[in-house]
């Protein structure tokens, strides 16, 4: 079986959802004009209520509080509305009311507070139709900000199935919901219907579709997707990464390197990302083909050219990159060089054992030795094959007593621990 890529398409990139922070304003439901305005939910089921604000002051001072929370002014919001909410005779000056104090809830952050407080509005009852389902859509968008996805379907299934309405918008928040409760047929289908119900359907919605399908094992059509979306905007860098996420995702590495060389080409590479997949890429082909030096060796140049031009910054990550693309393009030296780069930065002791391994087949035994046991001394994950390769050193260097000493630790490690007892037993060195 396949390994997985290196690179997958990441979920925490799909479709930003924005929230409505503007309420509804109450002027709107007592207009004189409000006969002569389109309805927005003409075919609900809902049974509009009768209006109970007949205050000249509530009606001032709910728009001098909504007026606030528009402008930012959460103190002044708050005096208003407050006591609006908590004692107005108004069901629906306390309605309003608490639609805006939900808001400034929301704009700090706390979500929680701001869902329960639009919930009391909507459950007060005393809400024109227009009011009512566009506050409960805006519930929805508030379950989707707190993760709660589950509550966030129901509410958009019920504002549907009452309001008898169907947006584009309100598919993708659908859509949105059920990606990240991992339900991804789900969320193909809702996708697909917002994209259907508009000409111009939100290009994260494509984001959205192409991380459902690649979740949900639809490779081919999670890269075909990506594909069109790139041919549509060849000089679109999300695309691009989008395009070539996917491929990878789907195995199909020279496609990508396609794309990618491509893109290198007209000079489109320029963060330190796309240098370092594609040195990825070559390398994964050639593990998957049969010229592994051949990637290997484009693989060092991708990221020599990322460096040499500053793109690609000097860490430990891209000298052990680079060493060991050197070293499976057997480049001795230069792989030796890299991984000498990358120790000073190491947080364990693998590059090191590396460029010691490497010095080895040199017949440089003194380097070697030392290069391996700084390796042993920071950690590394295969202690018993790094003792090994510490008495091969001690070896080559005639002195056996170090030879026999360092595989009698790798004879305590499970990996090489027969190796490491036959070696000693053949030796007479063993107890």
């Amino acid at each position: 079986m396949k390994q997985a890529p290196m690179i997958k398409l990441l979920a925490g990139a799909i479709i930003a959802l924005s929230v409505a922070s503007s309420p509804v304003m109450a002027r709107d439901s007592n207009s004189k004009d409000k006969d002569k305005k389109e309805a927005l939910y003409p075919n609900a089921t809902r049974t509009e209520p009768k209006l109970d604000l007949t205050s000249d002051k509530d009606q001032k001072a709910l728009n001098e509080g909504l007026d606030a929370v528009n402008a930012q002014d959460k103190a002044k919001a708050e005096q208003i509305l407050q006591p609006i909410a908590d004692s107005s005779k108004s069901k629906y000056a306390q309605a309003l009311a608490l639609q805006g104090l939900a808001n400034l809830h929301y704009n700090d952050g706390d979500i929680k507070g701001a869902i329960g407080l639009l919930k009391r509005s909507i459950d007060n009852g005393v809400m024109p139709n227009d009011t009512y389902f566009q506050l409960e859509y805006m519930l929805a968008q508030f379950y989707i900000a707190d993760e709660q996805y589950q509550p966030a379907l129901d509410t958009i299934a019920k504002w549907r199935a009452e309001g008898k309405k169907e947006t584009a918008e309100s598919y993708a928040l659908e859509g949105n919901a059920y990606y990240r409760l991992e339900k991804y047929p789900e969320a193909i289908a809702a996708i697909k219907k917002a994209q259907s119900l508009t000409d111009k359907p939100n290009d994260t919605w494509n984001q959205l579709l192409m991380a459902s399908y690649a979740e949900s094992g639809q490779t081919d059509q999670a890269a075909q997707l990506a594909q069109q979306q790139l041919a549509a905007n060849p000089n679109d860098a999300t695309a691009m990464s989008n395009a070539v996420a996917v491929l990878m995702q789907s195995q199909k590495y020279p496609e990508a390197i396609a794309l990618m060389e491509k893109q290198r080409a007209a000079g489109g590479l320029k963060d330190e990302k796309s240098y370092v997949n594609l040195t990825k890429l070559y390398l994964v082909t050639g593990q998957e083909g049969s010229d592994a030096k051949g990637n290997a060796i484009k693989a060092a140049a991708v990221l020599k050219e990322g460096m040499s031009k500053g793109v690609v910054q000097p860490s430990y990550d891209n000298y052990k990159l680079l060493g060991d693309s050197e070293y499976v393009a057997e480049n001795t030296t230069e792989a030796v060089d890299a991984y000498k780069k990358a120790m000073p930065m190491a947080k364990d002791g693998e590059a090191a054992v590396r460029a010691g391994q490497l010095l080895l087949a040199e017949n440089k035994f003194s380097e070697a030795k030392s290069l391996i046991q700084q390796g042993i001394d920071k950690g590394v994950q295969r202690k018993g094959t790094a003792y090994m390769l510490l008495a091969e050193a001690e070896r080559g260097l005639k002195n056996k007593p170090g030879a026999v000493a360092a595989m009698q630790k790798a004879a305590q490690e499970p990996e090489t621990a027969d190796k490491a007892k036959a070696w000693l037993k053949q030796a007479g060195a063993s107890k």
